[in-house]
């Protein structure tokens, strides 16, 4: 069906309310191309897309289609012996909770029960309540750090993860299946709530998940020690940590957490910000404004549906500077591991787990405890689907898992990245640097020193719509059929196609090239953004080193992709 007859039939429709067709009419021939020239893929978890009338947005429509092609799959599946039951949660994004309900509703018209918080929940306590809850599946309305014009729809197992394959190709075949938006079942909210199937959560399960977090604290008796000269401040980005972030800080012993006033508030315009993202500087710039008048030893910030965490920490001068995701996460997994074996309890078969562009320097610090590094594909969906693994065979045990994106996990409690327990335990860990009389920054420099000077970077090139997309699939191409010999004067060693299904690994369209020298460059097209990712790392003698030869490299290579 060509674009204009289905936005014609949208027009037509009684199916379609009068406020749809109504937004559909103020639109020009370019813009109908795009919202009607397919269907907004339900990909391997969910969907993500600008909000708006169309096949090609999220909107009710395709909320309600997507929930009936899970519906469909939940009530076929024979394999889980529980309840058909599915817990949802929403962020403070532009018609978030709108589309929670909605999708109860569907589920309800096909007879399952749904748990819906009764406010905004982070992403990382509704995979914890699937299992709490003992739930078939769980849904999340959220487009994590996208911008405002965006929203999305995540799906999780009975396990807690997000869902990965082969389930998740299964769930997809489901909603694929669904030509047509009547063939959606939908109760009668009313009717719904008296007969048991729409139920409200809350109070309870944030209780549960709170006392999960602290259990992740290490070190509670240096907090009590240092809290009344260490400063906090925090940003939530108009999101859904500033309840769950201030209370877990609180209840483990900090005094001092200063909220950016301006960004407490939830606002799905995110209006003080140009990207509600804790890996862009920018996002922080009221942050500092604060942490300078009060003299701040930290300042963290969680993206809006809490599952991720940025950092800035004092250098040497005395100025806030932003740890990357790989800082913080060779930070904390040195803090875990130190303190377990310590205590004496660092189990033999330990296992950390980081992603394939994650800093190699994870392998150094594993490598000194003795313990097992296990990489998977880019998405913390993987790291979930290893602590399920790990469960089931006995083998590992597992410890601490990051990405460089900013995600963080300690605990098995929640099975995705947790922004929540991420900010309480670096700002313990910042606390027991400050009872050494150092930052956290010179405790960064102190593992360079240990291990070396691993330095990592992103590139990414946006290329929106139709003809963006074509140039994602001709650059991949290139580099897979054309593969460089070398970058920068140094040779590649490997090339990893993860596309031809590595041992070990589902298919997936990634580059990999190991380079000499301790280098790596690796490409992909992003799963949630019109963008190609590019990722590098390198080691150095030392840290000017380190950034001469991450530079070089990144600059050649962007040369090189330029011109394909």
């Amino acid at each position: 069906m060509d674009f204009i007859k289905r936005y014609n039939q949208w027009l037509e429709d009684d199916y379609f309310d009068e406020e749809t067709k109504e937004e559909l009419k103020g639109i020009e021939e370019k813009e109908i191309q795009e919202r009607f020239y397919k269907d907004l893929e339900f990909g391997t978890g969910g969907l993500r897309g600008i909000i708006g009338a169309g096949t090609n947005r999220i909107n009710k429509y395709t909320v309600r289609k997507a929930t009936q092609g899970l519906a469909n799959y939940i009530l076929k599946n024979k394999s889980e012996e529980r309840e058909k039951s599915v817990v949802i949660a929403y962020d403070s994004r532009n018609r978030s909770k709108e589309f929670a309900h909605e999708a109860a509703l569907v589920l309800n018209g096909n007879g399952i029960k749904a748990y819906v918080f009764e406010e905004l929940t982070p992403t990382p306590e509704l995979s914890f309540a699937v299992r709490y809850l003992n739930c078939i599946a769980g849904i999340v309305i959220t487009a994590s750090h996208n911008p405002p014009e965006y929203n999305g729809y995540k799906v999780y197992w009975s396990d807690g993860a997000q869902v990965s394959p082969p389930l998740d190709k299964e769930i997809i075949t489901e909603v694929n299946k669904i030509e047509d938006f009547k063939q959606v079942k939908i109760a009668n909210k009313d009717k719904a709530i008296k007969e048991g199937l729409f139920n409200i959560i809350g109070k309870e399960v944030n209780d549960a998940y709170i006392q999960e977090v602290k259990k992740q604290s290490i070190n509670g008796d240096i907090i009590k020690k240092v809290a009344d000269n260490f400063t906090i401040v925090y940003t939530p980005l108009h999101g859904t940590g500033n309840k769950p972030v201030r209370r877990v800080l609180k209840e483990i012993g900090f005094k001092n957490v200063i909220v950016v006033p301006e960004q407490e508030n939830p606002d799905p315009n995110f209006s003080t910000v140009s990207y509600p993202n804790p890996e862009d500087p920018k996002a922080f710039e009221l942050a500092i404004k604060l942490a300078k008048e009060k003299n701040a030893d930290i300042i963290i910030g969680t993206d809006p549906d809490a599952d991720r965490v940025g950092v800035l920490v004092k250098n040497e001068k005395g100025e806030y500077v932003v740890l990357t995701g790989n800082m913080t996460g060779v930070l904390l997994s040195e803090y875990i591991l130190s303190a377990k074996k310590e205590k004496g309890v660092l189990p033999k078969n330990g296992a950390l787990v980081k992603t394939i562009v994650t800093t190699e320097m994870a392998r150094a610090i594993t490598k000194e405890y003795n313990i097992e590094l296990i990489e998977v594909l880019t998405g913390f969906k993987f790291i979930g689907e290893k602590i399920k693994q790990f469960k089931q065979n006995g083998k590992y045990e597992y410890l601490f898992g990051f990405e460089e994106s900013y995600g963080y996990l300690a605990g098995t409690y929640t099975r995705d990245k947790d922004g929540v327990v991420a900010s309480m335990l670096i700002c313990e860990l910042a606390a027991v640097y400050k009872n050494k009389g150092m930052t956290l920054y010179e405790g960064l420099q102190e593992l360079y020193k240990k291990y070396g000077y691993y330095k990592e970077t992103l590139e990414f090139i946006t290329l929106k719509g139709i003809e963006g997309l074509e140039k994602i699939k001709e650059i991949m191409s290139y580099l897979r059929n054309n593969p460089p010999k070398e970058f920068a004067g140094n040779k590649v060693l490997e090339v990893r196609d993860y596309e031809k299904g590595l041992s070990g690994f589902p298919k997936s369209n990634v580059l990999y090239f190991v380079l000499e020298n301790n280098s790596w460059v690796c490409v992909r097209p992003s799963g949630t953004e019109p963008k190609v990712k590019f990722y590098f790392g390198v080691k150095g003698k030392d840290e000017v080193d380190a950034n001469e030869k991450l530079s070089n490299l990144t600059k050649e290579v962007m040369e090189k992709i330029n011109n394909i």
